[in-house]
């Protein structure tokens, strides 16, 4: 390996997936009792949690700090090692923030080492496919500033689209209005959400019925998905296993050559998306 790769707990990488690279612990508060998350998808109970909100637990989650960086980052900056750290989006986060602050400071101490943090714009999966590329590269030998560059780049391709069951848990974070969650309830009205260029999770669409969105997916994907090159596609779900099934042989239909990867959805988005979320993260030509 040419370089280290890092991720954290909202990369949604199960076990198998997590060759090459090193997962930062993360914590959440339920209901005021802490939780430590290690980042790997297999030990999170998925059902329940999201069954625990659905009975009203109240989840607290914060971001990574800087402190906690240089805790993992010093002893290979030391050393005069490289490494890639892929965070969550700048949009939704402070933790790219708190990254950058830590590896300008070991930068600035130790000038052998090189520190890239890659603002994924994305959550969940979506940074969880570019620590995936990041550590193919490393184990490919790429060195890191040229791997850097190649992931920046890459960003724009890392495709995000997913809907939710209830609208109030996206009321509850200010993403919708509280008088259109309630219309939203009524009418059986669910948006197709997706996030943008920006790294800021935005509505592109809303449907009708819990079917109609899963198909609302399943067209952005045959619309942004990449002919050729990795054909990596993760689903993640709020404890919906069957819908998340669904869509996938659904998506088989349209490119039996796909690589699907599901699991339940992390708990740090998981709290703002609630029981029910569905999520289509691939490789595609643009978001």
């Amino acid at each position: 390996m040419s370089f280290y790769v890092f991720a954290d707990g909202t990369a949604n990488l199960p076990k198998q997936l997590l060759d090459g690279i090193n997962l930062l612990p993360c914590s959440y508060l339920v209901n005021d009792n802490s939780v430590t998350y290690t980042g790997d998808i297999d030990d999170f109970d998925g059902h329940e949690y999201y069954e625990g909100l659905k009975n009203g637990n109240k989840i607290k989650t914060s971001l990574l700090n800087t402190a906690l960086f240089l805790e993992h980052f010093t002893k290979i900056a030391i050393e005069g090692g490289s490494i890639i750290y892929i965070a969550m989006s700048s949009g939704i986060s402070g933790t790219y923030n708190a990254a950058v602050a830590a590896a300008n400071e070991l930068m600035e101490e130790y000038p052998d080492c090189f520190i890239h943090i890659v603002d994924s714009h994305g959550c969940g999966f979506g940074n969880g496919i570019l620590a995936l590329k990041a550590a193919k590269l490393s184990k490919e030998g790429v060195d890191c500033r040229e791997a850097a560059k190649i992931l920046d780049a890459d960003v724009p391709h890392a495709c995000q689209y997913f809907t939710v069951d209830d609208l109030n848990f996206l009321k509850n974070t200010g993403r919708v209005s509280g008088v259109t969650a309630q219309i939203g309830t009524i009418l059986n009205i669910k948006p197709i959400l997706f996030g943008d260029s920006t790294g800021h999770i935005i509505s592109c669409g809303k449907v009708r019925g819990r079917k109609n969105a899963i198909k609302a997916i399943l067209n952005k994907y045959s619309e942004k998905r990449m002919e050729d090159g990795d054909q990596t596609v993760c689903i993640s779900h709020g404890d919906c296993l069957e819908d998340a099934n669904l869509l996938a042989d659904m998506i088989r239909e349209v490119n039996p050559k796909a690589d699907i990867t599901i699991c339940q959805h992390e708990p740090f988005s998981g709290a703002h998306v609630g029981p029910g979320m569905l999520g289509l993260f691939f490789w595609g030509n643009e978001r």
